[in-house]
C-alpha cells in the first residue's frame, strides 16, 4: 500500500512515520511535487493507492489516510486473519 505525499505541502507537518508503524503494509513516499499545484497550495492531501485525500487539516487528512489504509486491508482479509 503506497501512501504518497508532497514534500511541500501541509501534511509534511504531520507524523506521517506513524503511518509506517500502525500498518507495515503501508509505505510513505514524500516526493519533491504531484503535480497538484492548486490543491497542495490550499489543503493537506495525500495519495493512497493513487487516490486522492484532502481534508481542511493536516489532523484530518491523518485520519483519512488511517481510515483508507484499514479500509483496504479489510479488503483484502486484514493483517494477521487466517
Amino acid at each position: 500500500m503506497l501512501v504518497e505525499v508532497c514534500d511541500r505541502n501541509g501534511i509534511m507537518l504531520q507524523p506521517l512515520d506513524e503511518i509506517e508503524r500502525k500498518f507495515p503494509e503501508a509505505s510513505v513516499l514524500a516526493t519533491n511535487c504531484l503535480d497538484d499545484c492548486n490543491l497542495c497550495r490550499v489543503r493537506p492531501f495525500a495519495l493512497v493507492n493513487g487516490k486522492r485525500l484532502f481534508a481542511e487539516s493536516g489532523e484530518a487528512c491523518m485520519a483519512l489516510i488511517e481510515d483508507a489504509i484499514r479500509r483496504e486491508l479489510e479488503h483484502f482479509g486484514g493483517p494477521d486473519e487466517e
